[in-house]
Parts: C-alpha cells; sequence; structure tokens
C-alpha cells in the first residue's frame, strides 16, 4: 500500500506541470505576441531580450498627411531577488516620412526617435495559483482535470511603476514634452482549461505632462498545438494629444524552451489617422535561473509541489516539451 501511495505521488509530480507557486517557467515566458504585459516575472537570474520590427502607414484623411516608414518595438527584462520582482526596459523606436499633401506639391518630412522609452519595475501582489490545494490534477478522469473552474475567474495581479525618458522636439509626442514623467500600470492575467490565457493592463502613462494618457489592453491567446499560439488583443488610448482604439491578430511559434518567433497585424477603424502595421518578433532568454535547495526532510507531496509550480505562469501556454498546457 505505501508502495502505492509512493507511486502515485511521483505521477502527479509528473503530471502537475500545469500548476505554479513561483515566477520562472520551463519555457520562455515572453510578453510577445502583442503589447500587453502578462502579470507574471521572467524568474530570478533570467535575462530576456524581445525585440519586435515593424513597418508603418499611417493616413490622417481630414489633415491630408501621410506617414511611411518602420520601426521596432524592444524590452529587456530581469528577473531580480525575489521571484515575484521584475525589472525591465522597454520602448519603442521608429523613423519614417511624413508627407503633407496640402499642397499642389507633397511636403516630405523624414523622421526618425523614440516614440517611448521607459525604466521600471513589476512586482506580483497576488497569485491565485500559488500553494494551491484544489489545482492537483485527478489521476482517474480525464474530464475531471478540463472542466471549468470558478477558481479561473480570479485573476494574477501585478504592479508597475516605472519613468518615461522623452527628448526635446520629439516629432511623436506633444510640443513641451520633455524629461522625466511617471508610469504606473495594473496588470492582471487569468489561465483557463484549454489553454487559454487572458491578460489584461491598465496604464497611465506621462502623468503631469501635456501628454498624460490613459492606455487598455486587452489580449487573448489560445495554444493550438505543440508549438503555435494564436492571439487577438484591442488596445484603447486617450488623451488630449492621441486617441485610438487599435487591434491586432497574430501568433507565435515556440522554437525551442529560450527562443520564441512571433508576428502580428495592427489595424484600426478610423482615418483620423487610419494605421496599418506588420511585425515580426522574436523572444530570446538567458536562463541563469536555480532553483533553491530542497530539504531533505520534505515528504514527496511538498516535491511534487515544487516541481508543478514550473509552467503555469506563461502568457502563452506551452509546457517544457512544447505541448498545450490546461
Amino acid at each position: 500500500m505505501e508502495r502505492l501511495k509512493t507511486q502515485l505521488l511521483l505521477l502527479t509530480s509528473l503530471l502537475a506541470t500545469t500548476l505554479c507557486s513561483a515566477q520562472y517557467t520551463e519555457v520562455i515566458n515572453s510578453n510577445r505576441p502583442g503589447l500587453s504585459k502578462s502579470a507574471f516575472s521572467v524568474g530570478t537570474n533570467v535575462f530576456q531580450l524581445e525585440l519586435g520590427p515593424y513597418i508603418v502607414k499611417e493616413k490622417h484623411t481630414p489633415l491630408q498627411y501621410e506617414v511611411s516608414g518602420f520601426g521596432a518595438d524592444f524590452s529587456a527584462r530581469y528577473g531580480l531577488l525575489f521571484e515575484q520582482l521584475e525589472l525591465n526596459i522597454e520602448g519603442t523606436y521608429q523613423n519614417d516620412t511624413f508627407t503633407d499633401n496640402r499642397s499642389a506639391i507633397p511636403l516630405e518630412n523624414s523622421r526618425g526617435n523614440f516614440k517611448s522609452i521607459a525604466l521600471g519595475a513589476k512586482y506580483l501582489v497576488y497569485d491565485p495559483y500559488k500553494n494551491s490545494e484544489e489545482e492537483k490534477p485527478n489521476l482517474y478522469s480525464y474530464w475531471a482535470n478540463r472542466k471549468f473552474k470558478w477558481k479561473e475567474l480570479i485573476p494574477a495581479v501585478a504592479v508597475y511603476a516605472g519613468v518615461n525618458f522623452d527628448t526635446k522636439n520629439n516629432p511623436y509626442t506633444a510640443a513641451g514634452v520633455e524629461g522625466i514623467s511617471p508610469k504606473v500600470m495594473v496588470a492582471t492575467q487569468h489561465n483557463f482549461v484549454g489553454g487559454w490565457v487572458l491578460v489584461m493592463n491598465f496604464l497611465k502613462d506621462r502623468i503631469g505632462s501635456d501628454q498624460s494618457d490613459f492606455q487598455y489592453l486587452i489580449t487573448l491567446t489560445k495554444s493550438i498545438n505543440q508549438q503555435w499560439v494564436v492571439f487577438g488583443e484591442t488596445q484603447g488610448i486617450q488623451s488630449d494629444f492621441y486617441a485610438d482604439n487599435l487591434f491586432r491578430f497574430g501568433g507565435a511559434y515556440l522554437w525551442n524552451k529560450d527562443f520564441q518567433l512571433d508576428t502580428a497585424l495592427t489595424v484600426n477603424t478610423k482615418d483620423t489617422p487610419s494605421v496599418f502595421n506588420v511585425s515580426l518578433g522574436a523572444s530570446y532568454r538567458f536562463d541563469m535561473h536555480q532553483d533553491k535547495e530542497i530539504d531533505n526532510n520534505n515528504s514527496a507531496e511538498d516535491e511534487a509541489k515544487r516541481k508543478s509550480r514550473k509552467s503555469r505562469n506563461r502568457k502563452n501556454n506551452f509546457d517544457e516539451d512544447g505541448n498545450s498546457l490546461n
């Protein structure tokens, strides 16, 4: 009987890879695809780079101008001191040609600068999956493990605080915006059965400046097989300088446990201006994470809990072998 119990506990440790009680995951935890930020960090001693070159075309019908060019979204993330804490620097650089069509001869102006660049820190304040006893898999029923659980309606919650750095006479910001300004955000994340993940961000940017705006991002991802994920995202921006509702669609491919590729299309539904954006992105991590030493007096059940934490926190639900989770 005791041998059977031990075998069941070992089997539980293998099947429970969809659980978590910490930030680190066996496969890369990228904020891409999309622009929303996961509630979870990359894990201690993990350094991660995320880059997304794009092409952009805008056309403002009432003001009769066009914008055509390219740019790149970038982010560097590092897990420091605590599993819940992440330091990051992120931004967008764009180079384009602004064409004024109001005169008989169009006037072109070449531009290039950072649309945004910010340094900040994110901290997970609540993790509904941590130390969860309800999340143990049912060893006798496949359907019991797939059914909806009311607890899934409770999200993981993280807070972010950072500062923007804006240069003088930046063509992508409002007149007079320069120097340092605060930025705050609340990020939530739901992990549903079937490989669905819902991430929501609510942020206030450039607080106290002439371009203080409120933004929200809502991203829904779905893992469809061992390596692919698809997503849809909506982004709302509201300020006196610029307002828009953007929609993104695309997917990501898990190349290996430390490398991910993605692509996305961004559009809107207005002409002040209209937006068309195509991006290709990549994420790569330098994994220097080490688990804490295990107490030899821990039970087999405690060991199973430790092992089970390693995959659930991702924005895209893949396990360490590339399999769809949940």
